[in-house]
C-alpha cells in the first residue's frame, strides 16, 4: 500500500537534522516541506518544493476527517498574521492515532510528534494527496 511506503520511507528518517530552506532531494539535510516532497517523491508523488504551494495539491480534508498520509499544514508565529495561504509555514504527514511527523526548527531533526493542543492551534488545513 502507498501510504504505509511513503511512512516507511520517512521513518529511515527519523533524527536527519533540520536545516531552513535545505535543496531538495538532500536526504543529509531536510526542513519541513523539502522532507515531505521527498518522501512522496521517491514513491512517484510529484509535490512543490515549499508548504505554501504543497497546500494547493490534493483534496481537501476536514481536522476531524483526517486519515494517515494526509498532509496537515500549520501556521507559525512569523507567518500567522499573513492573510490567505501566506499564513502556512509548516507541514507535516498525517500517521494516526494522533500522531505526525515532520520535521521543525525547534525539533531539530525529522521526528515524530503528537498532534496536541500546540498544532491544533496551528492547524490550517489537510490535504489528501493520495
Amino acid at each position: 500500500m502507498l501510504i504505509n511506503r511513503i511512512i516507511s520511507t520517512g521513518l529511515q528518517y527519523l533524527g536527519t537534522p533540520y536545516v531552513f530552506n535545505a535543496p531538495s532531494y538532500r536526504t543529509d539535510m531536510f526542513d519541513c516541506s523539502s522532507f515531505i516532497q521527498y518522501i512522496l517523491g521517491v514513491n512517484g508523488i510529484s509535490l512543490p518544493r515549499n508548504s505554501r504551494q504543497q497546500f494547493l495539491i490534493g483534496a481537501p480534508v476536514s481536522f476531524s476527517s483526517i486519515q494517515r498520509g494526509d498532509l496537515l499544514f500549520f501556521t507559525t508565529s512569523k507567518r500567522k498574521h499573513k492573510k490567505g495561504i501566506e499564513k502556512i509555514g509548516h507541514v507535516a504527514v498525517y500517521l494516526g492515532s494522533g500522531k505526525m511527523m515532520h520535521t521543525f526548527r525547534e525539533g531539530k531533526k525529522v521526528q515524530i510528534t503528537s498532534l496536541n493542543s500546540y498544532w491544533k492551534k496551528a492547524f490550517i488545513g489537510a490535504r489528501r494527496v493520495l
